[in-house]
């Protein structure tokens, strides 16, 4: 396959395209260059004029890594994660791309403030976004995006998924104590390490295309508390929450986020654990 990553040079990008170098024709877009053997265009997503360094390359599958991120201003947002990621998924919509992999994020349902609720536990893949955050709205934006563009495009295949807080692999979880408190807890609990993320998206890369949109969860293999995910959530949420899930045998610290879908639909499952165990 021809296979464009966007923000090739971050964490996540450079490992992937380790990954994908030699088996497929790689393209990187990319503002900062670094040395791989891949088709290298310099530039940025949101950037009609960066864009056009695409137009000899066929390509059949965007990766799309590249957003600001957490903390991020209104106006950053919608116009970089939301304008941009429209400008850059038309230009490749108008050039027959068919497939597009989308980095989304947690923070889509809420979470990046301290008093965010879920509506259900584990949080399933398509909960609405109840974000206050410009963040958590922009890419709760972007997915959307993909569904307007399915409507119009309806043999395209529109994959998002949410990512919890990707870690470097030398990352150690920080031991949670509840008497301390948490900030923003539904992404700190919501960890996953990028060697996972890569795992899962290759995963979804090479499975048959299928047109359509949908979102996945992709957070560790468990909640990254070495406190049992129950206990940690009543001292969130209060004992009125319903919690029977947490308290069947094996799901003690199960992730706060569903993810029996991806599971299902491409057989992955991530491996690493982001819990810190106590001896």
């Amino acid at each position: 396959m021809n296979i464009l990553i966007t923000g090739a040079s971050g964490f996540i990008g450079k490992q992937l395209v380790n990954r994908l170098a030699g088996v497929h024709h790689v393209i990187c877009l990319s503002r900062r260059t670094f040395v791989a053997d891949v088709t290298f265009v310099q530039g940025s997503f949101d950037s009609v004029e960066d864009l056009s360094g695409l137009d000899d390359y066929e390509i059949d599958v965007v990766i799309h890594l590249a957003a600001v991120t957490g903390g991020c201003t209104e106006e950053e947002g919608l116009a970089v994660n939301v304008l941009g990621t429209r400008r850059l998924y038309r230009y490749l919509l108008d050039h027959g791309c068919k497939r597009f992999l989308t980095a989304s994020s947690i923070a889509a349902v809420g979470g990046l403030d301290d008093y965010f609720i879920p509506l259900e536990l584990p949080i399933p893949d398509d909960h609405p976004c109840l974000a206050t955050d410009a963040y958590g709205l922009s890419k709760a934006m972007v997915e959307q995006l993909t569904h307007y563009f399915h409507r119009k495009h309806t043999d395209t295949d529109f994959i998002n998924l949410r990512l919890g807080a990707v870690a470097n692999e030398d990352w150690l979880p920080p031991v949670v104590e509840l008497e301390s408190g948490m900030s923003v807890p539904f992404i700190v609990l919501g960890h996953v390490y990028a060697s996972d993320v890569v795992e899962g998206m290759i995963s979804v890369l090479e499975a048959p295309l299928k047109p359509g949109v949908r979102n996945y969860n992709l957070v560790g293999p468990d909640i990254s508390s070495n406190i049992p995910a129950a206990e940690v959530l009543v001292s969130l949420l209060g004992d009125a929450y319903n919690l029977v899930y947490y308290h069947f045998p094996g799901n003690e610290y199960k992730p706060l986020y569903a993810m029996d879908r991806i599971q299902t639909d491409y057989g992955y499952v991530p491996i690493r654990s982001t819990r810190r165990y106590q001896h």
